[in-house]
């Protein structure tokens, strides 16, 4: 069982322990990956100066319901992450996109 399986494990687990999953539709778990994000953006709010450990919290917690989510839906993150980054690699081409921040339907 790889790592990534033994934490999905983990967490499917905990939730089912507490009778969670009934709170876990898609709708509320992309709220929740959204709130937390939301937070992890809030630990740099207003310095650059910000707390590792309470910004490692915030991105475990962001990954914890985007795990949640991929169960939900049947999806694994790993393929469809992959697939993405070959559409991106398709919008993005290097020559193009190289040390550039813009939008690709805006690359020259």
């Amino acid at each position: 069982m790889s790592d990534l399986e033994k934490l999905k494990k983990k967490i499917h687990d905990f939730n089912e322990e507490r009778d969670w999953d009934q709170f876990h539709s898609p709708e509320n778990l992309a709220k929740s990956v959204a709130i937390e994000a939301g937070e992890l953006l809030e630990c740099f709010q207003w310095s650059d100066d910000f707390d590792k450990e309470a910004v490692c919290e915030e991105m475990a917690d962001v990954y914890t319901y985007l795990l949640d989510l991929c169960e939900k839906l049947d999806v694994d993150l790993i393929e469809i992450t992959d697939r993405k980054m070959d559409k991106n690699a398709l919008k993005y081409p290097v020559e193009k996109a190289r040390g550039s921040n813009v939008k690709y339907d805006k690359l020259k």
